[in-house]
C-alpha cells in the first residue's frame, strides 16, 4: 500500500524497472524480526534513501528482503548440519514470481527449484496418506530452475551490506 501499487504482480513490475535496490535496504521487522535472528524488538527499517532513491528502487529492496530473509535461514541450516546443500526447492504463493526466485539463487548462490505445483507441500501430505493405505503415487515432479547470475563478489557485497542492517535493528 505504501507504494500505491495494487498488488504482488505490480510490485514485481514496478521493481524490475531497475537493475537493483541503488543501495537501499528494507528490514520487514514489522512485528520483530524472526529465524533465524529472532530479535523480537526489531523494527521496520528502510535504509540507504537519497534524492536518487524512487519508488522502484523500494519495491525491488522489498524482494531483496525476502530473498536475504529466506538466505538468512538457508544458511543457518548449512551450519547446522555441517555442510553446504545443493540447491534450494521451493514452492508456495510467493514462488509463482520469476523476479524472486531469481533473487533468491543469486543471493545463495545456489540453484532454486521452483516445483510447477503452487502448494506442492499438501501433495506431500496426501502422497503419505495414500502410502499409508497402500496406494502408489506417481505424480509428475515438474519444476522451472533458477541458476544464480550474480558473480561472488557481488553477492558478498549484498550479504554483507543486509548484515549490517541487521545489526543496526538489532542495536
Amino acid at each position: 500500500k505504501l507504494l500505491g501499487v495494487g498488488d504482488a504482480e505490480a510490485l514485481s513490475n514496478l521493481a524490475q524497472t531497475v537493475p537493483d535496490a541503488g543501495g537501499v535496504t528494507f528490514i520487514p521487522a514489522l512485528s520483530g524480526l524472526g529465524a533465524p535472528h529472532w530479535i523480537e524488538s526489531a523494527t521496520g527499517t528502510i535504509a540507504g534513501m537519497t534524492h536518487a532513491t524512487s519508488p522502484a528502487h523500494l519495491a525491488r529492496a522489498t524482494f531483496e528482503a525476502i530473498a536475504m530473509q529466506v538466505a538468512d535461514v538457508y544458511e543457518a541450516m548449512e551450519a547446522a548440519i555441517g555442510q553446504p546443500l545443493e540447491a534450494l526447492r521451493a514452492d508456495g504463493g510467493a514462488t509463482v514470481n520469476p523476479l524472486l526466485m531469481e533473487l533468491q539463487a543469486d543471493l545463495l548462490g545456489r540453484p532454486v527449484d521452483r516445483s510447477e505445483v503452487e502448494e506442492v507441500g499438501a501433495l506431500g501430505t496426501a502422497a503419505m496418506a495414500l502410502a499409508a493405505m497402500g496406494v502408489a503415487t506417481d505424480w509428475p515432479r515438474a519444476c522451472s530452475r533458477f541458476t544464480p547470475a550474480l558473480d561472488d563478489d557481488a553477492r558478498t557485497c549484498l550479504r554483507e551490506f543486509w548484515h549490517g542492517a541487521i545489526r543496526q535493528v538489532a542495536a
